[in-house]
Order: structure tokens, then C-alpha cells, then sequence
């Protein structure tokens, strides 16, 4: 089994501004100082303010660029791109050391997992996150938290070792998703609680799954999300092949992959690390079948 809630509690809470180099962002702050200066001195002595107005509206692209590709590293869409750009690969012809993209229907290996609130059994991945609303604090855990704005407060997220069928061949590959693995899912949790400032009183299976995490059932505004892939769910992973034995194994790239630039969708380069875990979209409705709905409790 291979804890990733730490990985999922950093990328919620990290104020870095990748994709965008570091480097990049001191020289475009140089850049902006040095043209503002221009423009206002311009402005002072031509009397003209077309390279002001100029400069501000070429400052406003440059942001919202800046903006674009922030939310999408966020949200893991540079990534999304690059998944749906891969062909289907079959796996009778993929050579050694190659990166696959394979689809089909996931099965558990010797170990399966359980979803933390819903009870989800024969799971090859679960996820359950507990979102705060404003500077409450927990008792589990010490993040940081923003007023007025939803904060992780709490994370469970798993993945294992399980086995896919490709849809192509019909080989069976071992997927290494397990201890040690890095895995970079692509699942969307569904909205299970959410309490709203008119009802904050919590129903008795949240507060029992509060009580055994020893995270403090006072009312307030939280939001409860679970995703979780079964046995049987179709998945597509991207990784690379590797046969041991004559055991056709998808593992994590040795290197890292980078997305390349997407200039079609404006996006720089993202750098993958990991296997690619992510749901059809032809199975979408199948992972949470029971959980497609708010609660309010």
C-alpha cells in the first residue's frame, strides 16, 4: 500500500508559482520596474501616455498568462493534455522500456484498499479530503490556512499494486502503484458533506469518522470529498513497460517526463514523476456511484 497523502496535502498547501522558474519571475519583475519607470518618466516629459497604456495592457496579458498556467499546474491540466495527446498502445507490441499509455479494466492484486467514509471495498486507489472554511484549527495535523477560503485540513489518499487488462490485446499487466511507487492520479473526488452556515450540525456517521481520526466535531463549515476506483472500474496509466519473467509490468518512468509546451492551450512544461493513474471518461459514472450527490447534514 502506498501512502500519498502527504504528497496531496503539500500540492494543496504550496505557494510556489511553478510552472513558472523562479529565475523567470525575478527577471519579469526587473522587466516590469524598468519598463514602469519608462513609461511614467515618458509620460512626464512627452506628455503622451500610449506606452503607458501600452505597457499596462502587455503587463495584463503577461498576468493573466501567468494566472493561466498556475491554475492549470493546480488542477493538473498540463497533464490532462498530455494524457488525452497519447495514443492507445497495445501491449503485445510495446517494446521493453517504453512509455505506454494502456486502458482497460483494473483488477485487484494481493492487497485491495478500502475508502475511508463510504466503506468502498476491493478499491485500487481511495481518497477521502476534509476541507476547513476559514482559520479553524484541527487537532490531527498543524497546515497553514487562509481566512475566508476553503484549506485542506485533512487527507487519506492510497494507492496499491493492481492489474489491468488491456483493451487492445488482452494482456494482463501488473501496475506498480504500490509502496515506493510514485503515482500522480488524475481522480476526481465527489462531494459527499457539506455543511452550510444555516446547518452546521454534523450527521452521526461524520461525526463517528471525525471521533476514530481524533479531529474535533465542534460546528463549522467543512467539506467531506471521496474518489475511489473498484475492481472492474476501466482506468487508463501511463508508465513504462517492463517484462520480468514473463510478467509484462507498467512502472514509473526512471527519468522525468516533461509535458513539452502546449501552445495550443497556452501552457508551459510540466514535469511528470510517476505513474499516470486515471478514470476512462466512458467509466466516470461508475467510480462513486452511490456518492454523486451533496448532503447536507
Amino acid at each position: 500500500m502506498n501512502d500519498l497523502s502527504n504528497g496531496a496535502l503539500l500540492e494543496k498547501h504550496c505557494c510556489s508559482c511553478k510552472p513558472i522558474p523562479v529565475l523567470g519571475l525575478y527577471i519579469l519583475v526587473t522587466l516590469f520596474l524598468i519598463g514602469l519607470s519608462v513609461s511614467i518618466f515618458t509620460l512626464i516629459a512627452v506628455r503622451n501616455a500610449v506606452l503607458l497604456v501600452s505597457f499596462l495592457i502587455l503587463c495584463s496579458l503577461v498576468l493573466a498568462f501567468i494566472f493561466w498556467n498556475r491554475r492549470n499546474w493546480r488542477t493538473k491540466g498540463a497533464i490532462l493534455f498530455f494524457l488525452r495527446s497519447l495514443p492507445e498502445a497495445d501491449l503485445r507490441q510495446a517494446q521493453e522500456g517504453q512509455l505506454v499509455k494502456i486502458t482497460g479494466f483494473a483488477s485487484c492484486g494481493s492487497v485491495s484498499l478500502e475508502s475511508s467514509y463510504e466503506r468502498a471495498r476491493s478499491c485500487i486507489y481511495a481518497s477521502t479530503l476534509l476541507y476547513e472554511y476559514g482559520g479553524l484549527d484541527l487537532k490531527p495535523m498543524t497546515v497553514n490556512r487562509s481566512c475566508f477560503q476553503w484549506s485542506l485540513a485533512y487527507c487519506e489518499r492510497f494507492s496499491t499494486d493492481f492489474y489491468i487488462t488491456d483493451k487492445k490485446s488482452g494482456l494482463r499487466a501488473l501496475v506498480k502503484a504500490g509502496a515506493g511507487c510514485r503515482v500522480i492520479p488524475l481522480i476526481v473526488e465527489s462531494n459527499l458533506v457539506n455543511t452550510t452556515s444555516h446547518c452546521r450540525v454534523f450527521s452521526p456517521p461524520l461525526r463517528k469518522w471525525l471521533s476514530e481520526r481524533n479531529i474535533s466535531d465542534e460546528a463549522r463549515l467543512l467539506r467531506l470529498e471521496e474518489g475511489y476506483v473498484q475492481d472492474g472500474s476501466t482506468v487508463t496509466v501511463v508508465g513504462i513497460v517492463h517484462r520480468n519473467n514473463d510478467v509484462t509490468m507498467i512502472v514509473q518512468p526512471p527519468e522525468v517526463v516533461s509535458t513539452g509546451c502546449l501552445w495550443r492551450k497556452l501552457l508551459l512544461p510540466v514535469d511528470i514523476d510517476g505513474v499516470i493513474l486515471s478514470v476512462s471518461p466512458m467509466a466516470d459514472l461508475s467510480i462513486n456511484r452511490d456518492s454523486g450527490q451533496n448532503m447536507g447534514w
